[in-house]
């Protein structure tokens, strides 16, 4: 079977743990990792993350120009690295390189970018990439279908030095058609990654939907699934949500 080649944008704390899931799993080559800065440049990934063969080249991102992309051919694109990463990856998207963007802040002149981009290549955006979101963003939809006139509250808690509002909290919030201001709680204590519940009160009951992120590992497993999903698909803008509704609605399994 040939292996999914794989590039990917950011190196961070997140981005080292997207990349060693990515090592891992034998569906996959991590071809090349762009990252800011000069830092550890041209040596690769895979020893960097203590194993011993090479795989997922790093490369500064002053090199990241059109001519890259054509010389370092990869299937899917995966992008961890910050809200602007998208205007160096613009010439693969002309390529024909499928995009998997897993950034939770964009404003509406980076959307309108990464629409553009999907006229030309398949565009996965997710501002939370990992499964078990997505499942609760559907599945919270469901159940307020079932039962419209439940009262319905939002619990996002996060480590203590995480000062803004959960943007997942905030797009569950949206999809469910609440008020952001009135129905999203936020708790910062230590020793938390990341958990967010949605809490439906009906009569005589309480139905309680909870994701907890145990470790950000979650975000490449998440990416894996992107991945080999969005491999066989046509140019278009697609999300996780909808991902999960399609495998859903037809019983498809997960991986």
């Amino acid at each position: 079977m040939k292996k999914i080649r794989i590039g990917l944008f950011g190196f961070g704390k997140t981005g080292k743990l997207v990349a060693n899931e990515f090592i891992k799993d034998e569906r996959f080559e991590l071809v090349w990792v762009i990252k800011r800065t000069r830092t550890n440049a041209e040596k690769y990934a895979s020893r960097l993350l203590g194993y011993e063969f090479n795989e997922g080249k790093i490369h500064c991102v002053a090199k990241a120009g059109p001519r890259f992309f054509a010389k370092n051919p990869v299937d899917v694109l995966v992008d961890f690295s910050s809200s602007q990463g998208y205007l160096n990856y613009a010439p693969a998207a002309e390529l024909g390189v499928k995009i998997i963007t897993a950034i939770s802040k964009y404003g509406p002149k980076d959307l309108a970018a990464l629409k553009a981009m999907a006229k030309k290549t398949a565009v996965l955006v997710s501002p939370n990439i990992t499964l078990g979101i997505n499942f609760l963003l559907v599945a919270s939809q469901v159940l307020l279908k079932i039962a419209p006139h439940a009262d319905v509250e939002i619990v996002e808690e996060h480590f203590r030095q995480k000062q803004e509002t959960s943007g997942t909290a905030l797009k569950i919030a949206e999809v469910l058609g609440l008020e952001k201001a009135k129905h999203v709680n936020s708790i910062r204590v230590g020793g938390i990654v990341g958990r967010h519940e949605v809490v439906f009160g009906l009569p005589n009951q309480t139905i309680r939907l909870v994701h907890e992120s145990i470790s950000r590992a979650a975000f490449g497993q998440g990416a894996i699934f992107g991945a080999l999903w969005l491999v066989g698909k046509g140019a278009g803008l697609y999300s996780m949500e909808q991902i999960v509704a399609d495998k859903m609605s037809r019983n498809i399994p997960i991986f």
